[in-house]
């Protein structure tokens, strides 16, 4: 059975498990402890979600009255534990509070929403005004976000290794357009399909966070999640989609191992097929059109991408080949045979994919 209308709604982490992993085995055990508890955590989180889909999960309306056009935010504060979705600490329209964690969490829930609505026309991650629910300072030393299908869920981080997940915008756009994703394409979360779920994520994080700052495609840093990584690492975020592979080279958390191109494509059974790794390859390739075209990134690349997501072209278990080639007839139908196409054309060649 599926849920909310048809769409299967997946567990998604902003951590990959390969990078816990690493973790999990520092020999400091006030590293190697909280990884751990986040592995063990992820994985009763993920049962619980694919249990719920099999039985069947509420869908969620806008609240009865709700202007259409405008967020519907609700934050919760889980007080380091795990039931969900916690105490209600902050409605829609009720000034922030002193807490920042939260008041952080409100923000970049309205900046996902704005630049869905702005930029694509979008009422909420389902289109029709669906209510934005997050839950805050989850467990205890929680090192990840997570969408499990209904909300979004941060937790505090370590302190030693990530800080609290809130603090960067695209991790909180990053999760949210997984419920984008999930009601529209619904990419399948393995291999490829899955790689280009988390590209999605990826891509449109990055400009929610562009968005949010004003910035061109040329000012932006393109990492995913600067500013998470505790001062001690060795690293500036989780993911470059600039040059995939470089965000970090760390004694304890080990090497970025995403690819730029296809050349260097990883194989792999973890992370259900390596999905947070291969998707360096399209991030990369969103990164060379957006770049090439310059301007607000949201604007053209971003309407390319946003058109392919939404269009019900797109299969759930689509290749990178499939996604590419829909880019360019979206490229074609939008802007016909100008420099969006060439940008588009040029962007798959440099990272090994073959469109037609």
């Amino acid at each position: 059975m599926t849920t909310h209308g048809g769409h299967e709604p997946v567990f998604c982490t902003v951590v990959p498990p390969h990078v816990l992993d690493k973790l999990a085995q520092a020999e400091d055990p006030a590293l190697a402890g909280p990884a751990r508890k986040t592995l063990q955590r992820d994985a009763f989180e993920r049962t619980q979600r694919r249990l719920t889909t099999v039985i069947g999960a509420p869908s969620i309306a806008a609240p009865a009255g709700a202007e259409a056009g405008k967020p519907h935010r609700t934050i919760y504060d889980a007080r380091h534990r795990t039931d969900l979705p916690g105490k209600k600490v902050r409605a829609e329209g009720e000034e922030p509070g002193k807490d920042a964690t939260v008041n952080r969490a409100y923000a970049g829930l309205g900046a996902t929403f704005e630049l869905f609505l702005a930029a694509y026309e979008r009422d909420s991650i389902d289109a029709n005004g669906l209510p934005l629910d997050a839950t805050v300072h989850y467990e205890e030393d929680y090192n990840n976000a997570f969408w499990n299908g209904e909300q979004m869920v941060f937790g505090d981080g370590d302190g030693e290794i990530f800080l609290d997940f809130t603090i960067p915008i695209d991790v909180i756009g990053h999760e949210l357009t997984h419920g984008v994703t999930q009601y529209t394409a619904n990419l399948t979360y393995f291999g490829q399909s899955g790689a280009l779920n988390e590209s999605m994520s990826d891509v449109f994080g990055s400009l929610i966070k562009q968005h949010t700052l004003g910035q061109t495609a040329a000012e932006a840093d393109w990492l995913i999640g600067a500013g998470l990584l505790a001062p001690r690492v060795t690293g500036s975020a989780l993911r470059s989609m600039k040059a995939p592979g470089t965000a970090y080279d760390d004694d304890v958390l080990g090497k970025d191992p995403q690819p730029a191109t296809m050349d260097d494509f990883v194989r792999t059974g973890r992370d259900n097929g390596g999905v947070h790794i291969n998707s360096g390859i399209p991030n990369h390739a969103f990164f060379i059109v957006a770049t090439t075209l310059g301007g607000h990134a949201w604007e053209r690349a971003g309407q390319i991408w946003y058109d392919v997501l939404t269009g019900g072209q797109l299969k759930k278990d689509a290749l990178f080949t499939d996604f590419a080639a829909l880019t360019v007839a979206a490229a074609k139908d939008r802007y016909q045979d100008g420099e969006e196409l060439q940008a588009v054309l040029k962007a798959w060649e440099q990272v090994g994919v073959r469109t037609a």
